[in-house]
């Protein structure tokens, strides 16, 4: 009878294998029971984030003030009527109106203030006539007053020593050659002379002229042997045009 050969190795190996397969069956446990709680984890929705809500103040108002009952108004007495004697004493002619006062001088005290003075009557109210009157009477004030005020007066300008300094000053930079490469400054004078020609200055870097053009009534003659325009020197006693330095008294 053949005997098995001996192999302590393979006797020993059953039980190492027996725990792999325990393991191996123990960490497939718990992979799929990390699946499945994974999988519970992810259908369960994140809570929803609360939005910012508008906050809300109460404000606590005071209490109401107490009212006040308005008490009605007392309602006037009505004015007691005259006596009797009254209109005797202003109507009547004669003895009756010296005896009126004496039953008058008999009533109380109260009676007395009652009655109003004789004197204080109703205002008479004046007539469409005398309003009309009146009126006429002030327009012609009225109209005296807009006439003063739509002409005032005229007042000389203003002057100073100050003020003749700087006039002499603008009236010398503007006599005052420009340089040889500046355009020349060329300005109308006022001719003072009435014959109605027209002169402008020109001023330039190698001196001043004048540019005489003759008047419009000037005869053609004279005007074809002349010329129209004619370079002379400049008076002195004519200036450019100025602004008017008048003011009123209301400026």
């Amino acid at each position: 009878m053949a005997s098995l050969p001996y192999r302590p190795f393979a006797l020993t190996a059953m039980p190492y294998a027996a725990d792999r397969r325990l393991a191996g069956a123990g960490v497939t446990v718990l992979v799929h029971a990390a699946l499945i709680m994974g999988w519970q984890i992810a259908r369960t929705p994140p809570p929803e984030l609360d939005e910012p809500r508008p906050a809300i103040q109460w404000l606590r108002l005071p209490a109401p003030a107490p009212r006040i009952e308005a008490t009605p108004p007392v309602p006037a007495q009505p004015a007691r009527p005259r006596s009797l004697s009254a209109p005797a004493r202003t109507v009547r002619p004669g003895p009756a109106a010296i005896t009126a006062p004496a039953p008058v001088a008999a009533t109380t005290p109260g009676t007395q203030e009652a009655e109003p003075a004789p004197a204080a009557e109703a205002p008479v109210r004046p007539r469409a006539e005398s309003i009309m009157e009146n009126a006429r009477r002030s327009v012609g004030s009225i109209d005296r007053a807009l006439r003063k005020e739509s002409k005032p007066t005229i007042v000389a300008p203003l002057d100073s020593p100050q003020i003749r300094m700087r006039q002499g000053m603008e009236q010398a930079h503007a006599l005052a050659p420009p340089r040889l490469w500046e355009a020349p400054k060329v300005e109308e004078l006022v001719n003072n002379t009435g014959d109605g020609a027209r002169r402008t200055r020109v001023i330039t870097g190698h001196g001043a002229y004048c540019i005489t053009e003759r008047s419009p009534v000037t005869s053609i003659d004279m005007i074809e042997k002349h010329g129209k325009q004619t370079f002379t020197s400049c008076p002195k006693h004519e200036t450019p045009a100025k602004k008017q330095a008048w003011r009123t008294a209301r400026d």
